[in-house]
């Protein structure tokens, strides 16, 4: 079972690496480059940021769980929450489709 998740997740990497880079390559003109682009982002983002996110948002609640009594105790649950479900779950489910830099742009929009 380990040795064929692994070559699953080995796969993945190949095919969106392979994307990424001949989509980037291939391209004639500018705009046809930055669709290439967008669309190896995009493909990168479903295949590996996405999933990678969810499991870590899953991973942060139940880091949370374990350590609530703590945080209570020293007074700092809500800050836990935000780093560890509220931070990971906002980067897969609230960011744009490819958009890595999601923070960096919305903090420049707002000067």
């Amino acid at each position: 079972m380990h040795n064929c998740s692994k070559r699953i997740l080995v796969f993945l990497f190949v095919t969106v690496f392979t994307v990424v880079l001949c989509g980037t390559s291939v391209s004639a003109s500018d705009s046809a480059a930055e669709v290439q682009k967008d669309q190896g982002l995009m493909i990168a983002d479903i295949a590996l940021a996405r999933p990678v996110g969810a499991v870590a948002t899953v991973v942060g609640l139940a880091f949370f769980v374990v350590s609530a009594p703590f945080s209570a105790l020293g007074g700092n649950t809500h800050e836990a929450w935000e780093t560890l479900v509220v931070s990971p779950a906002a980067y897969t489910f609230k960011r744009p489709l490819g958009h890595f830099d999601n923070e960096n742009s919305s903090s420049k929009e707002h000067e």
